[in-house]
């Protein structure tokens, strides 16, 4: 499916247009002192012309037949782009942990890694991060690799979704 581009869509933002819009699907999840988990998702991209798309995310648990169990994460930000080809990322998690990332952008992917992690004094405790998202096939596939609770950096959540 060709991609639109809006009419007032930053310059600094061009490698980012694929992802605009609504993206639902579902992924796994794993990591040292959990159970592995299934889960659905949705991620929302929006954009107003400013160098920069706001990102919001929330998932749930769903069972072995897709069942909604429980919800689980949501996150919001930023994906600030202050120059063509670099992004800058603002996250508040509803766990207690706010992070901020640095990465690169190319047409269909995004690579970021943790500059800062701040948490509450209630949120586990997490240390550092990479992020890796891809427009595969007309998809948006993401992986997530987290360093928390004193364990490496490790692979913890990856999935697959569709736009909408």
């Amino acid at each position: 499916m060709p991609i639109e581009l809006p009419p007032n869509l930053h310059l600094n933002c061009a490698p980012l247009v694929w992802l605009l819009g609504t993206w639902t699907g579902s992924g796994k999840g794993d990591y040292p002192g959990m159970e592995p988990f299934d889960y659905q998702q949705e991620l929302v991209f929006q954009q107003d012309g400013r160098p920069f798309l706001h990102y919001f995310a929330r998932s749930w648990i769903v069972d072995a037949n897709g069942e909604k169990v429980r919800d689980a994460a949501q996150e919001t930000g930023f994906l600030r782009c202050p120059e063509r080809g670099k992004v800058e990322m603002v996250l508040a998690h509803n766990t207690g942990i706010s992070e901020i990332w640095y990465g690169n952008a190319e047409d269909g992917k995004i690579e970021l890694h943790t500059a800062g992690v701040s948490f509450t004094e209630s949120a586990r405790e997490v240390t550092g991060g990479h992020r890796l998202y891809g427009n595969v096939e007309g998809d948006l596939l993401y992986a997530y690799d987290m360093e928390a609770t004193g364990h490496e950096l490790q692979p913890h959540l990856w999935a697959r979704l569709k736009r909408t």
